[in-house]
């Protein structure tokens, strides 16, 4: 079981990786067009970064279903509330694919300010997940 949890480790670690930089390359897309800059491999970047994100999201769901499903299974309630952030954590994910899909369609209006406010979400959804796997206060 020590070989799933490691694997769930591995694959949350890289979602976040690409959870945190997706909407850096939103800030640079909407400055660079702004500023008239050729902004195409910036495009490119996102949707594979978003494809690549998207995979590890699964991994981590996967792993984590098996890891509750084979271990956690009479944890106590701090796995539920970890759960509850999880699925914000997926909302962020899904909402990041909508910015995605306007910035494929030159549609993406935000400024970069936003998307640098944006980019702070999954941190303040990521710290309570980190909480309750770590501490288990209830």
């Amino acid at each position: 079981m020590l070989w799933v949890k490691m694997l769930h480790i591995l694959a949350m670690t890289s979602w976040m990786a690409g959870i945190f930089y997706l909407p850096r390359i939103f800030v640079h897309y909407v400055e660079g067009r702004a500023a008239g800059q050729d902004v195409t491999r910036l495009e490119i970047m996102a949707r594979k970064l978003y494809g690549f994100m998207t995979i590890m999201a699964l991994f981590t769901v996967g792993f984590g279903l098996w890891l509750w499903l084979g271990w956690w299974g009479n944890s106590g309630a701090w796995i539920h509330a970890k759960l509850l952030f999880v699925a914000l954590l997926i909302g962020y994910h899904l909402w990041c694919r909508q910015y995605l899909k306007r910035l494929q369609a030159g549609q993406l209006a935000q400024s970069g300010r936003y998307f640098r406010l944006f980019n702070e979400l999954p941190l303040l959804i990521f710290i309570p997940i980190l909480i309750f796997v770590v501490l288990k206060p209830f």
